[in-house]
């Protein structure tokens, strides 16, 4: 998946870069208007996964505010259900998040273009519950046979925060309606452990690791822009 949407990238930012060199002969000469405003939409991608897997349930609402220039203030807010299934444990995570951040657009637009090649970091922080539904008691023999308990076991009040680096594109496929792709990269800076476990999933952040503090994502969004006014670019 990181490998078709990293190609994707590549190919659409050497496609801007391509328009932009065609144009260059008439950049000091024309006069153009940005729109300001408020883009807000829906990460497409949570509720897609949430049909097609059965472990997973989630959707996350994104918004951000144009304030100056090539720079945005950003956010993201979501709910997720994550059910881990290892060979011998099986919990449930449950709960909310936010990642509050900025974003700064890479790419100069040409005339009415309003795309965007962007770099954003975030902080995120979740609240959220893990359930243990399910784990085997290990033995050396299986003499007695497999002893696995199912009694629910739920830890609440857990929170979480990680710090990310988010790099993707957002393309104006029609006047102020937005499709976006984007890869993230997440450090994991605290959390609160059930006892005698583990966060095996963490909403907003995904799956953790023992042997290390960082995670990864990606998210699809549409998104629609609601302008405030227009400024004038040379």
């Amino acid at each position: 998946m990181f490998r078709y949407f990293s190609s994707f990238i590549l190919i659409f930012c050497t496609s801007l870069l391509s328009s932009a060199q065609e144009q260059s002969s008439t950049k000091d000469t024309v006069n153009y208007n940005e729109k300001y405003g408020i883009r807000v939409g829906v990460d497409i991608s949570k509720p897609i996964r949430s049909v097609f897997d059965d472990n997973y349930s989630g959707i996350e609402l994104v918004g951000d505010y144009r304030f100056y220039d090539n720079f945005y203030v950003s956010a993201e807010l979501g709910n997720e259900k994550i059910t881990f299934e290892g060979d011998n444990i099986q919990t449930l995570s449950n709960g909310s998040y936010i990642k509050l951040g900025g974003d700064y657009n890479a790419y100069e637009n040409w005339l009415d273009m309003q795309n965007v090649i962007f770099v954003g970091v975030r902080y995120g922080f979740a609240t959220f519950s893990q359930t243990l539904e399910e784990y085997t008691i290990y033995t050396s023999t299986d003499y007695y046979g497999v002893n696995t308990n199912t009694e629910e076991i739920e830890s609440t009040g857990l929170t979480a925060s990680w710090a990310e680096v988010m790099v993707g594109i957002k393309v104006e496929i029609i006047n102020n309606l937005y499709l976006s792709a984007n890869v993230q990269l997440k450090r994991r800076i605290s959390q609160s452990e059930p006892n005698n476990l583990d966060n095996l999933a963490i909403p907003g952040f995904g799956r953790t690791y023992d042997a290390s503090e960082f995670g990864a994502g990606f998210g699809y969004s549409i998104s629609y822009m609601i302008p405030f006014y227009k400024k004038a670019r040379n």
